[in-house]
């Protein structure tokens, strides 16, 4: 039988590959844009954004999980321009956030080790109240549920908005 460290690895694992076709053909001078289907400016989330915000939680996977996460430490600067608060901006000049290459790999660095963590993770770890007080732990009531959620949920979530962005901006279907 398998742990649910693993189930919630082999299904958080899917994140991963589906940003990477979301992210492949994506002119870097438009990943940090706004689509403006039509001339009309849309306020939704541009990569950038997306694969930012999406940087935040690993750290969190793996500090829940009491494993040193030095190595996905979101650089400086992230927390404030990425967080749930943050507004996402229309950046023309690329000066605001980081390039293509450089959120790519990370996000995919670090939601690799958060996999690979929860992979190990024992069940009686999984299986304990979810130590986050926040109205999500009525939903998430255990510390597993709630690590699933930030491995698929969430990045799925996240994941939708940046495939609707691409249909936006006339690219095709990952």
């Amino acid at each position: 039988m398998a742990s649910c460290g693993m189930t919630i690895a082999e299904t958080a694992s899917m994140g991963p590959r589906y940003a990477k076709r979301l992210v492949d053909g994506i002119p870097t001078d438009r990943f940090a844009r706004l689509s403006s289907p039509g001339g009309h400016v849309v306020q939704a989330n541009h990569p950038a954004f997306v694969l930012g915000h999406l940087c935040l939680y690993p750290v969190k996977v793996l500090e829940h999980l009491g494993v040193d996460s030095t190595a996905v430490k979101p650089p400086a600067g992230f927390e404030e321009l990425f967080s749930k608060n943050a507004t996402c901006q229309d950046d023309p000049d690329g000066s605001l956030y980081p390039p293509t290459d450089q959120l790519m790999s990370f996000f995919e660095e670090s939601y690799a080790a958060a996999i690979e963590a929860i992979r190990q993770a024992p069940d009686e770890l999984l299986s304990a109240p979810n130590p986050v007080d926040t109205p999500m732990k009525t939903v998430c009531t255990t510390l597993g549920s709630l690590l699933a959620f930030y491995l698929t949920g969430h990045v799925m979530t996240h994941l939708g908005q940046l495939s609707t962005w691409r249909r936006m901006e006339g690219l095709p279907p990952a």
